[in-house]
């Protein structure tokens, strides 16, 4: 499969998925890791990144 296959598949993918997002509930997993993020932020533990700057980290990591 091409690159270009491959993203139209996970367009594809996407799409129905999130279609179907009423019928699924995030693991309980997930919620107790928010949390955690969440008192790691408030407690000033962690920080964040806006968006573009962690697209671009990212990108220059793979590169």
């Amino acid at each position: 499969m091409s690159v270009a296959e491959k993203i139209g598949m996970m367009e594809e993918l996407w799409k129905d998925l999130s279609s179907q997002a009423a019928g699924y509930s995030s693991p309980d997993w997930h919620g107790h890791l928010l949390a955690e993020r969440k008192r790691l932020a408030e407690s000033g533990e962690i920080g964040f990144t806006d968006w573009e700057t962690a697209k671009r980290e990212i990108q220059d990591r793979i590169r």
